[in-house]
């Protein structure tokens, strides 16, 4: 079976991550590299092994985590898309299992806010760790006096963590947010409709979902 390590110390798909991250850094975006990658794969296997899937199934959403983002090589718009259909061909070639392709697949096409629905645990899991992947590290900008709202609103968050209750009824996203650099309004305008997608993330894995903000419930 084709495993997350596997995939992480495969040179063809680390050659597109490196490459897709390039692009967007010349377009001004934060980090989408191997920092931003092997944290979604951490926080979607968390969200899924809590919730008590299969040890498979977790494997394979780790992958799709680390996946998610190749499709930035091609464009940054629709890039769910297009990477949905590298990773496919990257995975049949390896000689993964159509089920499992088709899993992943169906996640990496789904986690964009624009286009995508959580569809299945697997695109659920993906959806919410990535979009509570805020922080101050992501900003590749040193200059805090030429920061985009993008800029500032990652640079602001100090930290980040996304939780499940111990009885499995409620996923908390917990920012704590240096209002100095951003304010609780601009992390609104730019990022409600993935907050959005979240809620709609979460409620298919059966959950609530809840934003906190410097410990006051927004969402």
């Amino acid at each position: 079976m084709i495993t997350y390590e596997d995939i992480r110390a495969n040179e063809t798909v680390n050659t597109y991550i490196t490459k897709a991250d390039e692009s967007l850094l010349a377009l001004g975006f934060t980090e989408h590299s191997f920092p931003h990658v092997c944290q979604v794969a951490a926080v979607s296997g968390y969200i899924m092994e809590t919730l008590g899937y299969p040890q498979r199934e977790i494997e394979l959403v780790r992958i799709a985590a680390y996946l998610h983002d190749i499709g930035n090589l091609v464009n940054r718009v629709d890039h769910s898309q297009s990477g949905a259909v590298m990773a496919f061909r990257i995975l049949s070639e390896l000689g993964m299992p159509a089920a499992e392709v088709a899993e992943i697949v169906t996640a990496i096409g789904n986690h964009d806010e624009g286009t995508g629905k959580p569809v299945s645990p697997m695109s659920a899991a993906l959806i919410l760790a990535d979009k509570s992947d805020v922080r101050r590290s992501r900003v590749r900008n040193q200059d805090v006096s030429t920061f985009d709202i993008h800029d500032r609103v990652n640079y602001s968050v100090k930290k980040c963590e996304l939780k499940i209750n111990e009885i499995h009824t409620l996923v908390k996203l917990k920012l704590s947010v240096d209002t100095r650099y951003g304010s609780v309004m601009d992390y609104f305008e730019i990022f409600m409709q993935r907050m959005m997608l979240c809620r709609k993330a979460a409620e298919a894995l059966g959950l609530q979902f809840k934003l906190m903000i410097n410990e006051q419930q927004l969402i």
